[in-house]
């Protein structure tokens, strides 16, 4: 692609880089910015800036927050004693999205994969091994995504866990296998929390 001007071309090659966007996306987005008052991207620019620079992860869950504690774990009327367990906010956003669950979420940060070079120490699981130890808690929701990665780090959480005295759940496979949560129809997903099963079921004996 040639470009008429090195900015053009310097802009072009950024938004590139953005999953799923290709050099024809990525110029249709930089000459729409180049229509735009100086102030809407400026105010575009600032947005993305400041989410880089003072976004936070939450102390308890690993969340996306604007705070220490995000809004979830510090609302005083969810229930604290059941916690869902994902790989990341959009897993968080979908479930909230079902209306189907009033317990806490604690975000791994991604899924065991060791093709990746991911292990389980690049994960948020010791931070929860660690909030299931302290007390208070009584279920654990295993809601990964229906995919080799996703069933490896459930069983790796599992057997962690299985002295924990705690009630080990697996959402309903309404879910195909492949599949990943944030692309999951709202009723589908909410349906597989709602009747969530014992994991051990779930194993090949």
């Amino acid at each position: 692609m040639n470009f008429s001007s090195k900015l053009l071309e310097n802009a072009v090659s950024e938004f590139a880089k953005l999953p799923g966007v290709g050099q024809k996306t990525a110029l249709r987005l930089v000459l729409h910015l180049l229509n735009q008052p100086a102030a809407d991207v400026e105010k575009f620019s600032s947005s993305i800036t400041r989410l880089k620079m003072e976004i936070r992860f939450c102390e308890i869950c690993s969340n996306i927050s604007d705070l220490k504690i995000c809004e979830i774990c510090a609302a005083a009327k969810r229930d604290k004693s059941i916690i869902c367990i994902v790989e990341d906010t959009r897993d968080v956003m979908a479930i909230e999205n079902t209306n189907q669950y009033n317990g806490v979420y604690h975000v791994l940060g991604g899924l065991i994969s060791p093709m990746d070079g991911v292990g389980p120490s690049d994960l948020n699981i010791e931070s929860l091994l660690q909030r299931v130890n302290s007390g208070g808690i009584t279920e654990v929701i295993l809601a990964l995504s229906a995919t080799m990665e996703g069933d490896t780090t459930i069983f790796y959480i599992y057997k962690k866990l299985k002295d924990a005295g705690v009630q080990i759940s697996a959402i309903a496979r309404g879910i195909a296998f492949g599949g990943e949560l944030e692309y999951v129809d709202e009723v589908t997903l909410g349906r597989s929390i709602a009747t969530r099963v014992p994991y051990e079921n779930s194993l090949i004996k």
